[in-house]
């Protein structure tokens, strides 16, 4: 069936454009170049186009390896660079760049029984189960278990970006958007999602603020204990030296992501935008400190107000990838929560035009980091405020402090 029509500029403006149909084709278009890069890329680093002088990996033999580490006994010395590089090696072999790692032991423990399978083996299920897990999550809080919704978001390009890293963004983003939406229905069990971000703790940044602003008092009980039950347990499990050592690791782990190793046209938060455009680190931290103050704000004001679930948990996720310290492209998963959020709740309070800007960021962040680096636009960033302003917007509007123009203003009566 053809999905393409003329279309005018009311149409692309309203969002009536982005019919069911259309969403179905693109998605499924997407998805099929998606896979065949995906594929070219996978054969690539696995030398079977040409041969490599050198074996390549991703994030995810720095998780396997910290694992390998805590059933040997040594899960201190995944904090070693030294013997870590070492323990990664002996994954994939000599010669491999290396890959940090720089999470709390909480993250370790879970890699223990991971690390007991074959190493691909773990990989995949990684991947594979927590995409699940996050799949659920967002069709959940879409409301919509249909096949274009599924196909909408598997093609969402940071899925692929996340898998083909090795990276965990998935489990992060089934936590807060399991969090999210269990909040009203069941407080404990939602705050129990939310402490278990303790394994990547910058992530959960804002969430105490927002329980407490919203009143969710047994939420935030809950997410206090869960996170002290996992440090304790892992403390238990391997030792206070570790946490020693992942605290002396995090100090000074601020210089790597200062420097460039990790390209800035991979960041989210501003700190990464002002950087890329070529700004100071003080310049970068002074914009950083502006932008996390104004988001935690903005939280605070719209969850103590009493704004409708759908706009206020919108409102933490997108504010979350702005206001913490450190937010990388497959972080962009947590902005298809606050996405999800505000097409469930697209209502009276929605601009006709909505649809079409977050349209519009799900494209330009197909190869987003590429364009950042070769044109030197801040993609993702500028793609996370829009999702960011998008549901400020929503929420401000929920609580009569933006005036809606969706329809022309009705003539005033004569006499």
């Amino acid at each position: 069936m053809a999905v393409h029509s003329t279309l005018t500029a009311a149409q692309w403006r309203s969002g009536e454009w982005l019919t069911a149909k259309r969403v179905r084709a693109y998605a499924i278009i997407l998805l099929i170049i998606e896979l065949a890069a995906f594929s070219f890329l996978v054969a690539g680093t696995h030398g079977w186009i040409v041969p490599l002088d050198k074996p390549t990996t991703t994030d995810f033999v720095s998780f396997y390896a910290a694992g390998q580490l805590v059933d040997a006994g040594t899960p201190a010395l995944a904090y070693d660079q030294a013997a870590h590089l070492a323990a990664e090696e002996a994954v994939v072999g000599k010669g491999i760049e290396y890959q940090y790692f720089n999470y709390p032991p909480v993250y370790e423990a879970l890699f223990a029984p991971i690390a007991y399978l074959p190493y691909l083996t773990a990989f995949v299920l990684f991947e594979v189960l927590t995409l699940l897990l996050f799949l659920r999550v967002a069709r959940d809080i879409l409301e919509d278990y249909g096949s274009t919704a599924l196909l909408a978001l598997i093609a969402f390009p940071m899925v692929w970006w996340n898998i083909g890293l090795g990276q965990n963004a998935f489990l992060t983003a089934a936590l807060f958007g399991a969090a999210t939406f269990l909040l009203d229905r069941r407080p404990v069990l939602a705050g129990l999602c939310f402490g278990a971000l303790c394994y990547k703790p910058h992530f959960a940044l804002l969430v105490p603020l927002a329980l407490a602003a919203g009143g969710y008092w047994r939420s935030f009980a809950a997410a206090a204990a869960s996170a002290v039950v996992l440090v304790l347990a892992s403390v238990a499990l391997l030792g206070a030296d570790s946490w020693h050592a992942f605290l002396v690791t995090a100090s000074s782990s601020h210089s790597m992501y200062e420097s460039g190793r990790i390209l800035f046209g991979g960041f989210v938060n501003p700190f990464g935008a002002m950087r890329l455009l070529g700004a100071s680190v003080p310049t970068a931290y002074a914009v950083q400190a502006i932008f996390s103050t104004l988001a935690a704000a903005i939280v605070a004001i719209v969850w103590y107000r009493g704004a409708s679930l759908p706009a206020r948990a919108a409102v933490l996720a997108s504010a979350t990838l702005i206001a913490v310290p450190l937010s990388l492209l497959y972080d962009l998963m947590l902005g298809v929560v606050a996405g999800c959020w505000l097409l469930r709740g697209s209502g009276r309070d929605a601009a006709p035009w909505e649809k079409t800007v977050l349209a519009i960021a799900y494209i330009v962040l197909i190869d987003s980091r590429a364009l950042a680096e070769h044109a030197g636009v801040p993609v993702n960033t500028i793609a996370a405020l829009a999702l960011f302003v998008l549901a400020t917007r929503r929420a401000f509007a929920e609580l009569g402090w933006v005036r809606l123009s969706r329809e022309p203003a009705a003539a005033a009566p004569t006499r």
